[in-house]
C-alpha cells in the first residue's frame, strides 16, 4: 500500500464556496468514468465545493471528436498490434520535438470552446483525467493566460510521455512505481502523490452478497464468475461465453454486453440452453452489486475497470490485453498476485479450470486483489486539491521540459 503523509488533511467545513472542474475526454470509458467518480465523491462530501464535469470531446469539431474516440476503439479492436507500436513510441517521443509541438498546435486550435466553457464556469481548482485538456491548460499557463491550480490523475498503471505535463500543480499516480516514475520523468517530488485511481462510490460501499445475488436471480453459495466486455461490448463475449459453459464444473456465469446489442441477443439465446447458469446483461449501472456477487472476473485489463475489481478485492483473469496500457495494466496485477492472464480463449479455458479446482489459489489472490485496493482514491485526491486552496499544501516551483 501507498504511504498515507499527504492523505489525511484537515477540512474546513466553514470553508468558502469553491469550484472544482473535472475534465476529461471520451476515448474509451475509463477517462469519463474516473472523472464522474471524483465529482460524486466531491457531491457527497464537500457541502462547500460546487463540481462540474466536462468531457472536452462535446467542446471540438467532429473531425477532432472522430480521431480521439472513434479511431482509437478502432484501432485497439481491430489492429492492436499497431496500436501497441504507437503508443511505445509516442510515449518515447521528445516532447520539444517538432512532431509533438505540431501535435499540440493542432490540439489547441480544436479546443477554443472548451477554454471558452472553462471560463465561464470560472473554477478555483481543476482535475484532468485526460492528456488533452491538461496539454491545452498547460499552454495557457506557459503564456500566463491561466492561473488556476491545474492536476493531472493518471488512469492507468503505467506512464505514457504524454502524461508528463509542464507547469501542472501536480499528479496522482496509482500506485507507488507510477510515482516513482514521474519523478525519474523530472516531475518534483513535491507535485507527486500516490492515490490509486478514482472509481465511483458504490465500488468504496460495503455490499451483501445474498442481498444481491437475490437481486439478480442469483445462487449465492454457488460460485460465480464474472465476464466483462467494457462499456462497448468489446470481444466475442458469446463464443467465451459458450466455451466457458462447456467446462465441467458447476458455476455461474454472470455476462456484461454493455452496448453491444448483437452480443447480448446472442448470449440470451445461449442462456436459454444454460437456465440458472448464464446470466446476460446489457449496459448496467448495477456493475458494483454484480461483481459483490462474483469469485472471480474475467475481464479486459483497463485501468477503471482492474481498480474497479480491485477495491471490490475480487480477483481478474485479464483476458488478451491490448498492447499497451492494457498489456501494463495486466503486469501490475500480475506481478502483485491477483490476477492471471489468458492471451487467447484456450489459455482462458485452462486459466478457469485451474482456478475451479484450486479454491485456495483463487482465496490468495482475492487476498492479494484486497491488499491492492485503493477504495478511497477519490477521496485521497480531493483533500489533497483542497489542502493546497487551503495553503496547506505548498506547491511552488514550475516543473517544465
Amino acid at each position: 500500500m501507498a504511504a498515507s503523509v499527504d492523505w489525511h488533511l484537515t477540512m474546513d467545513r466553514d470553508m468558502p464556496q469553491q469550484k472544482i472542474l473535472f475534465l476529461s475526454v471520451s476515448a474509451g470509458a475509463g477517462h469519463m468514468r474516473a472523472a464522474e467518480a471524483l465529482r460524486l465523491t466531491a457531491e457527497a462530501s464537500l457541502p462547500h465545493v460546487e463540481t462540474k464535469h466536462l468531457d472536452a470531446m462535446d467542446y471540438v469539431p467532429s473531425a477532432f471528436r472522430k480521431l480521439y474516440t472513434d479511431f482509437y476503439i478502432t484501432l485497439i479492436s481491430s489492429y492492436p498490434t499497431l496500436w501497441g507500436v504507437l503508443y511505445q513510441r509516442s510515449s518515447e517521443a521528445d516532447p520539444d520535438g517538432p512532431m509533438q509541438k505540431l501535435r499540440r498546435a493542432i490540439e489547441r486550435l480544436g479546443t477554443g470552446d472548451l477554454r471558452k466553457a472553462i471560463n465561464a464556469f470560472a473554477p478555483d481548482a481543476i482535475v484532468c483525467t485526460h492528456f488533452l485538456p491538461a496539454e491545452m491548460l498547460m499552454h495557457e499557463i506557459r503564456r500566463e493566460r491561466f492561473t488556476v491550480p491545474v492536476w493531472v490523475q493518471v488512469t492507468d498503471f503505467d506512464l505514457h510521455g504524454m502524461w508528463v505535463i509542464p507547469r501542472m500543480t501536480g499528479f496522482f499516480a496509482a500506485s507507488d512505481e507510477i510515482a516513482f516514475r514521474m519523478k525519474a520523468n523530472r516531475i518534483e517530488a513535491g507535485r507527486v502523490h500516490t492515490t490509486g485511481i478514482p472509481v465511483m462510490p458504490e465500488f468504496t460501499q460495503p455490499q451483501d452478497r445474498r442481498a444481491c445475488a437475490e437481486r439478480f436471480g442469483l445462487d449465492p453459495t454457488k460460485q460465480t464468475i464474472m465476464l466483462m466486455g467494457g462499456g462497448a461490448g468489446v470481444g466475442k463475449l458469446d463464443e467465451v461465453a459458450a466455451a466457458l459453459m462447456r467446462l465441467e464444473h458447476d458455476f455461474q456465469l454472470i455476462v456484461l454486453a454493455g452496448r453491444n446489442e448483437t452480443a447480448l441477443a446472442k448470449l440470451k439465446t445461449h442462456a436459454a440452453e444454460y437456465p440458472g447458469r448464464l446470466f446476460p446483461f446489457g449496459f448496467t449501472n448495477e456493475v458494483a452489486r454484480l461483481m459483490a456477487c462474483s469469485d472471480l472476473v474475467i475481464t479486459k485489463p483497463g485501468g477503471l475497470t482492474t481498480s474497479e475489481c480491485l477495491a471490490m478485492g475480487v480477483p481478474m483473469v485479464v483476458y488478451a490485453p491490448v498492447p499497451g496500457q492494457e498489456e501494463r495494466n495486466a503486469d501490475y496485477v500480475l506481478e502483485q498476485g491477483a490476477a492471471l492472464k489468458a492471451i487467447d480463449l484456450i489459455s482462458l479455458e485452462y486459466r478457469v479450470r485451474q482456478l475451479l479446482v484450486e479454491p485456495q489459489r483463487l482465496a490468495r489472490m482475492r487476498e492479494c486483489a484486497r491488499r491492492l485496493g485503493q477504495p478511497q482514491a477519490a477521496q485521497r485526491v480531493l483533500e489533497i486539491v483542497q489542502a493546497q486552496l487551503a495553503g496547506q499544501l505548498s506547491v511552488t516551483t514550475v516543473v517544465s521540459h
